[in-house]
């Protein structure tokens, strides 16, 4: 219980200090293979990133109750109408929540991307999440190569193409 606690006061942290919550996708040293996961989504079919190996993942670990991460699905949501014919996935996972809180929580903030549920919150333990929302980018390798703590604009152009650029052999296109 204690990790959810630290991760309700960085997210409340992230609320009061949006300059930390800035447009700007951080690389991670290394680049370290993503943990896998194998989760639920509200329907009850399970998911792996394994599964998606090739293309582009978003992964966005966010809850109902955090603030920026209100802010930032709808943004997150315009961003998948954009990219998902690009062979770049998002998947949002919930934490600590159940189906019911986050189905009555998609009524006010529709999400029409896969959202799964990290209900007991095994799958974050893995990822180096140090707040919600915390979002990772994951090359077509499977390795994190980016970071990004706090809300975005994920259906900025500019952030976008950062992502697009991972997959650049595809179907990438430079809008500028």
């Amino acid at each position: 219980m204690r990790g959810k606690h630290l991760l309700i006061i960085f997210c409340w942290l992230l609320t009061a200090m949006p300059a930390l919550a800035g447009n700007l996708l951080t690389p991670v040293p290394g680049k370290p293979v993503a943990p896998g996961y194998r989760l639920p989504d509200m329907d009850g079919e399970s998911h792996k990133l394994d599964e998606l190996k090739g293309k582009v993942v978003i992964v966005n670990f966010w809850a109902t109750w955090c603030p920026p991460c209100r802010r930032e699905l709808p943004s997150m949501n315009r961003a998948w109408k954009k990219v998902k014919g690009e062979g770049i996935v998002i998947v949002g996972v919930n934490v600590g929540e159940d189906e019911d809180t986050v189905f009555a929580f998609n009524g006010e903030y529709p999400i029409d991307f896969p959202v799964l549920l990290d209900q007991e919150g095994e799958v974050i333990a893995r990822w180096p999440v140090k707040g919600l929302p915390t979002t990772f980018v994951v090359d077509p390798e499977g390795r994190i190569v980016y970071r990004a703590i706090g809300g975005r604009d994920w259906d900025d152009d500019k952030l976008l193409d950062i992502v697009r650029r991972l997959g650049a052999g595809k179907n990438y296109q430079d809008k500028r």
